[in-house]
């Protein structure tokens, strides 16, 4: 099951974004909010699909041990 990245959108414009991962069948729907808060949330679309290691110290629902193209495990 392929792993996407989401990402919060800003209330305000001093807001930082939260990014996580979700893992998700390629025929679900893209979310729209976020499962636990129910913020707006909009889909990130990147080269390899990793997060990279700062950006997981920030994700910590459904993070990826992955590191640039080796995985844990």
């Amino acid at each position: 099951m392929p792993t996407y990245i989401y990402e919060t959108i800003p209330e305000e414009p001093s807001e930082k974004p939260y990014r996580f991962e979700m893992k998700q069948s390629i025929t679900e729907d893209t979310l729209t909010t976020h499962p636990e808060t129910g913020r707006p949330i909009r889909k990130i679309i990147t080269g390899s699909g990793l997060l990279s290691s700062s950006e997981k110290d920030e994700a910590p629902m459904g993070g990826s041990c992955c590191s640039g193209n080796v995985c844990c495990g």
